[in-house]
């Protein structure tokens, strides 16, 4: 039996407010500003980014620069492993991207995975997804846990 709170909400899980209070952690990134975007945690080891390739992301070529290809798999790879760390920040510390097809204007999404770790060091992977299904990169990084404290973070906060 769920209870209901004075303003209506339903209470929520540990896990649930620590997803919240990563997606607010990444929405107060300073630098997603420069990127359209936004992160879903619905799964303990699994995130989505879900982005819109624009033409200030392009390279002289026409194409999506390899910084969003980066920012975008590090990040979901990050916030995967991340998810399973309650209290400590990750740092990723490796990681191998693989390019596969270039990614042009429109929607695309980012879905990180974590593969193994769960103390001090975590591996996890992620691929990207244009808006035709095909997938565009992917990449795995390793990411160690750092001395930061989430709670320290004033983005890290469950909305």
């Amino acid at each position: 039996m769920s209870r209901t709170l004075p303003d209506g909400e339903t209470p929520v899980s540990g896990a649930e407010a620590h997803f919240r209070a990563l997606e607010a952690l990444y929405a107060s990134a300073p630098i997603n500003a420069l990127f359209r975007s936004e992160l879903t945690l619905a799964n303990a080891g699994e995130a989505i980014i879900r982005f819109t390739v624009e033409p200030q992301n392009f390279h002289a070529a026409g194409a999506a620069h390899g910084t969003l290809y980066f920012k975008m798999l590090d990040d979901a790879a990050f916030y995967a492993a991340n998810s399973l760390v309650s209290d400590r920040f990750l740092l990723t510390t490796a990681f191998n991207l693989h390019f596969t097809k270039p990614m042009r204007e429109g929607p695309a999404f980012a879905e990180g995975r974590w593969i193994s770790g769960k103390r001090r060091v975590f591996v996890a992977e992620a691929r990207i997804v244009d808006s035709s299904g095909e997938e565009c990169a992917r990449g795995t990084g390793t990411f160690l846990r750092s001395h930061i404290a989430l709670a320290g973070l004033s983005g890290y906060r469950a909305r």
